[in-house]
């Protein structure tokens, strides 16, 4: 009578072994791959534009010193992105509040997060290019006065886009705490905006 070695199950070792790789690969898939791939997918796909007017182009020194007027526009754009985000938001906060307090998130935290904004993430985008073209602002000025901000407030330099994108190349994301220190000047120019930006600040984890 033929008899199958210790452990082997009702496939043979060889299949044991093969339907195992097949369901850490489903896994692998489904909970890792699968989220980076679609939040990768709607952050890359250009966001809907009005039919008669568009994000406006960067026109002379974009890096030049950030002023208050640049603050405030940078204010009500993010109330727009903040809407466009809706219940995602309060995944995207709770993990800025870990990385306020000195946490670094794991991977399956990260990925969680990736899963609850992979569809409203294109949202916020076309909310953002709206409220640009309202402003009359460009998107790398944007991004200028969002470092700004985030240096004043003494949040984390945190790009989910390129987290995603890392995960997507089977990579293990940096997710370590990076914290710049403002000058006095960029602290004076959110004085008074200080409750809203921090309320806000969680949209910069996804570049918004």
């Amino acid at each position: 009578m033929n008899r199958r070695g210790p452990g082997c199950g009702c496939f043979g070792c060889g299949g044991t072994v093969l339907v195992t790789v097949l369901v850490l690969g489903a896994l692998a898939w489904f909970f890792v791959l699968k989220p980076a791939r679609e939040f990768v997918a709607n952050w890359q796909t250009p966001p809907a534009q009005t039919q008669t007017r568009t994000t406006p182009a960067p026109t002379g020194n974009v890096n030049q010193p950030v002023t208050r007027a640049d603050v405030e526009r940078f204010v009500r754009v993010r109330r727009d992105v903040r809407a466009a985000l809706g219940q995602s938001f309060t995944g995207l906060q709770g993990l800025l509040n870990d990385l306020n307090s000195g946490q670094t998130p794991n991977l399956v935290r990260v990925l969680d997060v990736l899963k609850q904004t992979g569809q409203s993430v294109g949202q916020a985008r076309t909310a953002q290019a709206r409220a640009l073209t309202r402003e009359g602002m460009s998107l790398e000025r944007y991004a200028v006065v969002r470092d700004t901000v985030n240096r004043a407030l003494g949040l984390p330099n945190v790009d989910f886009g390129k987290v995603a994108q890392s995960i997507q190349n089977g990579q293990l994301p940096d997710l370590n705490r990076d914290v710049q220190t403002a000058t006095s000047q960029e602290k004076a120019l959110v004085k008074g905006f200080e409750a809203e930006l921090k309320a806000t600040a969680a949209a910069g984890l996804l570049g918004l």
